[in-house]
This record gives C-alpha cells, sequence and structure tokens, in this order.
C-alpha cells in the first residue's frame, strides 16, 4: 500500500541525523579544548540586540544633480537626488516621470539606458522591461553618510598607468 513503505527515507534521514549529531560533538569538542569560535564583530547597533537605544540619524541625500564617476564599467548610476515619497509600485513608477524616452527633454534628465528595453532573450521592446521596472534594485541614492567599513579601493586607470 502507498506510504507504508518508508524504507527509502530511512539512510537519508539517518545520514542527516548522524552529521547532525557529529557536527555538534566537535563544536563541544573545540569548546571544550578552549577553542572559542571567532566573533564576526558588529557593524551596526548595540551589543545586546534587545537593549534600547537611539537610532542614528538618517544620512542625507546628496542632491546636488551632478552625475557621479562610476567606479567599474557596469556599475549602476547612482541617483543623484531625493527620491523620498517617489511612488515604486506594481503599478505607478515614479521615475520614469522623468527618465522614460519621450519625458527627458522637457525634464532634463537623462533617459533610461536601451538595456533596460530588452528582454531576457535580447528583443527590445516598446517600453521597459518588467525586469528593469523597479529603479532601486540597482540604482541607489547618493548621501552623504560615512562609510561602515573602510574602503581602499582604488580605481583601474590610476592603479595600472600605461607605460610611456
Amino acid at each position: 500500500m502507498r506510504g507504508q513503505d518508508r524504507s527509502g527515507l530511512s539512510g537519508p534521514v539517518f545520514a542527516f541525523a548522524g552529521a547532525l549529531l557529529g557536527g555538534s560533538l566537535v563544536f563541544a569538542a573545540a569548546l571544550s579544548a578552549g577553542q572559542v569560535p571567532q566573533i564576526v564583530p558588529r557593524v551596526t547597533g548595540t551589543a545586546q540586540p534587545m537593549d534600547d537605544h537611539t537610532a542614528p540619524p538618517l544620512a542625507r541625500p546628496v542632491t546636488d544633480d551632478r552625475r557621479k564617476m562610476r567606479n567599474y564599467p557596469e556599475q549602476p548610476p547612482v541617483i543623484p537626488h531625493s527620491i523620498d515619497g517617489y511612488q515604486l509600485t506594481l503599478h505607478t513608477n515614479r521615475c520614469l516621470d522623468c527618465h522614460r524616452r519621450q519625458f527627458v527633454e522637457g525634464s532634463g534628465a537623462p533617459m533610461i539606458s536601451v538595456t533596460h528595453f530588452m528582454d531576457r532573450d535580447g528583443q527590445v521592446l516598446a517600453d521597459v522591461t518588467p525586469r528593469r521596472y523597479f529603479c532601486t534594485t540597482c540604482h541607489v541614492p547618493q548621501t552623504d553618510a560615512a562609510p561602515l567599513v573602510p574602503n581602499t579601493f582604488q580605481d583601474m586607470t590610476l592603479v595600472h598607468k600605461p607605460k610611456p
């Protein structure tokens, strides 16, 4: 009868349980030998996650409307203006009010890239492809926030200068 023969499950189930138990035993042995696992330092928040603390102030958006240099060739451009209050839903995309091809002349905003009109097969569509409709999936607003971790990035053109 269906469902009564469970012999096929016993192997994988027992193997998983054995691996789980074995991993726990190895971890317990490491702790008893004085080898404490290395804990990654916190980037934000308090040492005790449930403690009450005031949230840091939000970073202010950079609103100079100047295009920023990209760090690498395929980097999505950052948004050089505030997008607070922008509606970005399945039926409404306020970004397209300025950046869609037919509105750039009146708004002065740069037109969205032609790649945003291509479907996954490379076919050019008449409007923005659904894969590229939610702008903030790739594009982020520029803010005056201090970096959370040190950044030692150097542009490749500055590091590898061609020899004369």
